[in-house]
């Protein structure tokens, strides 16, 4: 029950961020000012040079723009205060700008939860069925399981925020944290968190079990389509498309598992906030990077645009 009698309407929370430690906060902002950066300069250019260029106008690169568009979305959202925080004197934040600053990033953070899992998806019907794919992956189906993703991502999203900043904050509007998480707000909250647990263990757990097991599923069927090719160069290439996807998968959700399904007695604000900067500035860094090192049609991709500017 909310102890109404001790609550206070908060108008802003205050970011405790890292430490005070001046050197320190140097030594952060000249790492993360440049993953920060790179994560848009890779995220923007992957998503530019899907658009413009025709011959990676395939279900596959589609939803990899889509992936870089979340990525770009949910380390905007956090990265730039981050960065502006370690040498602001006021790092305050308003109470319905902490609410929108969560549900951008839990909206876009579970929908490449479910868009991993539709990348998955796309690549059994690329390698089981490769005659019939442009017909069960047609733009219509793409854009299909794109709205979905996005809804799915609004509606987890709203409903967990509208929870969170309903509760009641009484004992300090000081967060241990450099963004609004879930986690340091519940330790502020005198109010009983139980609903906002169970709502996160089974709406967010629902979507992150559809993710992993659809993943799952999907390789399973891959490897068996993948061992029926006759040709090594064949199970070599089929093989090579697949595991930058498994990559971006096992990084990312090892995370977000690890840091959202944890008993709230485990917490440890100091971990996590190391963690919580992993996956929202470095993983959406990595990403395009992964997808793109060894991905010879974004080379060449990347060769035709340059030979376009030359001439």
């Amino acid at each position: 029950m909310m102890d109404t009698g001790n609550c206070s309407s908060l108008t802003e929370f205050i970011f405790l961020g890292f430490t005070e430690n001046t050197k320190k906060k140097v030594t952060l902002f000249t790492m993360f000012l440049p993953v920060y950066l790179i994560n848009l300069l890779v995220n923007l250019g992957m998503i530019t040079l899907i658009r413009t260029d025709p011959q990676l106008h395939t279900p596959m690169y589609f939803f990899l723009s889509h992936l870089s568009f979340c990525d770009l979305c949910y380390s905007t959202a956090i990265g730039p205060k981050m960065l502006v925080d370690l040498f602001a004197k006021n790092r305050s934040i308003p109470f319905y700008g902490c609410a929108l600053q969560f549900l951008i990033f839990c909206t876009f953070a579970d929908s490449e939860c479910l868009l991993l899992a539709v990348m998955a998806y796309d690549r059994y019907k690329a390698i089981s069925t490769p005659l019939l794919y442009a017909v069960s992956m047609s733009s219509r189906v793409c854009s299909l399981l794109m709205a979905g993703v996005y809804l799915m991502g609004i509606a987890d999203a709203l409903i967990h925020t509208t929870l969170a900043f309903r509760l009641c904050f009484c004992r300090s509007n000081e967060i241990n944290h450099f963004f609004c998480d879930l986690p340091p707000l519940f330790l502020l909250s005198c109010s009983d968190i139980q609903v906002n647990e169970l709502a996160l263990f089974i709406v967010f757990g629902f979507i992150e079990l559809s993710t992993i097991s659809g993943v799952l599923v999907s390789y399973c069927y891959i490897i068996l389509s993948v061992l029926k090719i006759h040709s090594a160069e064949g199970r070599f290439k089929a093989f090579s498309t697949c595991t930058s996807h498994l990559a971006a998968v096992a990084i990312f959700q090892g995370t977000i598992l690890f840091m959202y399904f944890r008993p709230s007695s485990s917490y440890s604000l100091d971990q996590d906030k190391m963690t919580s900067l992993f996956y929202t500035l470095v993983i959406p860094m990595l990403n395009p990077l992964i997808y793109s090192l060894k991905n010879k049609d974004v080379k060449q991709a990347l060769k035709r645009l340059k030979l376009k500017r030359w001439c």
